[in-house]
């Protein structure tokens, strides 16, 4: 074909493409997939031979409890997490004192032995564990059993919390939700309204559309840049509108029924949870949990993660949210657009 020839042939597929609204002609370029971060992480996490029961009773031996940072290359969450809670936080030589950190990556293929009849490789261990979010930490016990865990980024004030109520080993007491609770006093959220949040406090009723129940309370310290932030999109509010979207303060005593027509409480059904992330979205659909958003989230995960389940494609994709993740993202890719994973 001829220079010329090439140059109408592509001069008139852009114009049908114009003409006709379609954003991906044939000669599309694909779209960029950007805001990958790589971590390093500090030099003091431990060199394990990952023999986990090992290193436990090695981490006992100087009071330590172990701490597994399991991780994804490229995440940004991880690298937010490193560089806030691990690197450069006011709690860093605290955390050294009382933990061993030992670094898995959940797409990894070194072996770890976990204990006398588990040998997989890392991310044969993220499927035992079931680890759905980077970064989780799993935090274990003398026992080499897992005492809390926290399922995503984590703010500096929050990871605190975290540390004080494992090292204090008052999971022996108390659920890592109840132990926050107890400790919450510092007032730093006024309650905010928003267009589509419900009065409903028979969850059971709503039954005919997915729910979403947003869990809050005063001492949330990333509410405001919530409101601000996810709750003003015009592309989060139109995914909301397949919801029936109910705000509960975590931190209450009224009474409420859960989706499974138990009385109880806001407060009572966010331990029953096991929801310590605020704001913590709980997701459901004909009565039962699909999933839930109980860490950071920038806008492109958050609003997928809002369309897996208001759209229903879990039906579509049960085995995992990131099966469907992987086609939407492919589509809007090959329709020319970019996908910007950290903004």
């Amino acid at each position: 074909m001829s220079c010329r020839v090439r140059t109408h042939l592509f001069a008139m597929l852009t114009l049908i493409a114009a003409l006709s609204g379609i954003d991906n002609p044939a000669i599309a370029a694909q779209g960029k997939l950007t805001g990958g971060i790589a971590s390093e992480h500090p030099d003091w996490f431990k060199e394990s031979f990952l023999d986990i029961a090992e290193d436990v009773e090695e981490a006992g031996e100087s009071g330590k409890h172990v701490l597994l940072f399991m991780h994804l290359n490229g995440c940004p969450y991880c690298h937010k997490m490193i560089e806030e809670n691990f690197k450069h936080a006011a709690h860093t030589g605290y955390l050294q004192q009382n933990f061993d950190v030992i670094a898995v990556n959940i797409k990894g293929d070194r072996e770890i032995a976990f204990d006398e009849e588990t040998q997989v490789t890392e991310k044969e261990l993220a499927n035992l564990l079931k680890v759905r979010a980077t970064p989780t930490v799993i935090f274990l016990d003398a026992k080499n059993k897992p005492v809390a865990r926290l399922n995503g980024y984590r703010s500096p004030e929050a990871f605190r919390l975290a540390l004080d109520y494992v090292a204090e080993k008052a999971y022996r007491k108390t659920s890592l939700t109840g132990y926050i609770q107890e400790k919450k006093q510092r007032l730093v959220y006024s309650f905010r309204d928003h267009s589509q949040f419900r009065e409903i406090t028979n969850l059971q009723e709503v039954a005919d559309r997915p729910l979403a129940v947003l869990f809050e309370d005063t001492g949330c310290d990333a509410c405001d840049a919530f409101h601000e932030g996810h709750l003003k999109s015009p592309e989060v509010n139109g995914v909301l509108e397949n919801f029936t979207l109910v705000r509960l303060d975590a931190l209450s005593d009224d009474p409420i029924i859960d989706v499974e027509g138990n009385a109880t409480t806001p407060r009572a059904y966010a331990q029953k949870l096991g929801l310590s992330y605020r704001p913590g979205i709980v997701l459901f659909d004909k009565g039962r949990e699909i999933t839930r958003i109980d860490g950071l989230l920038y806008t492109y995960h958050f609003q997928e993660l809002l369309r897996y389940v208001g759209e229903r494609h879990y039906e579509t994709y049960p085995d995992s949210f990131f099966d469907y993740l992987r086609v939407r993202s492919d589509e809007i890719l090959k329709s020319g657009k970019d996908i910007d994973i950290s903004s």
